[in-house]
């Protein structure tokens, strides 16, 4: 399904947990014709593969309040599928507001663009 672009990472979020990193919330939908009797879980778990020192740095860094690892893009190199991981920190409830408004302005001003352009 990765080979026919048929995954999204729009909301995955990398979770680390013993040493080890797993993808959350990935929805990689299965191709119909890999298999008639098994059906995929297209938004599985599935683990990431990272070396030791990579795992460290992140789990250390991660151990921070507010800071989590996220999926930024997914690529081909070679015959291996890579993710490329981030490292993030939330945003703090006045920029989420700031955000809210934002995005209600852009809604008004698109509404009044239509309302203008119809009459």
């Amino acid at each position: 399904s990765l080979r026919a672009g048929k995954a999204q990472i729009t909301d995955a979020y990398v979770l680390l947990k013993d040493g080890e990193a797993f993808l959350l919330g990935g929805h990689f939908q299965p191709l119909t014709e890999a298999s008639t009797h098994v059906i995929a879980d297209p938004t599985r778990t599935r683990k990431l593969l990272l070396h030791a020192k990579e795992l460290a740095k992140l789990i250390g860094e991660t151990s921070q309040a507010g800071q989590t690892c996220v999926p930024m893009a997914m690529y081909w190199k070679h015959n291996k599928v890579k993710c490329e991981i981030a490292l993030v920190k939330g945003k703090k409830l006045f920029d989420k507001r700031a955000t809210e408004k934002e995005r209600d302005w852009d809604r008004q001003k698109q509404r009044i663009m239509r309302e203008n352009n119809a009459s």
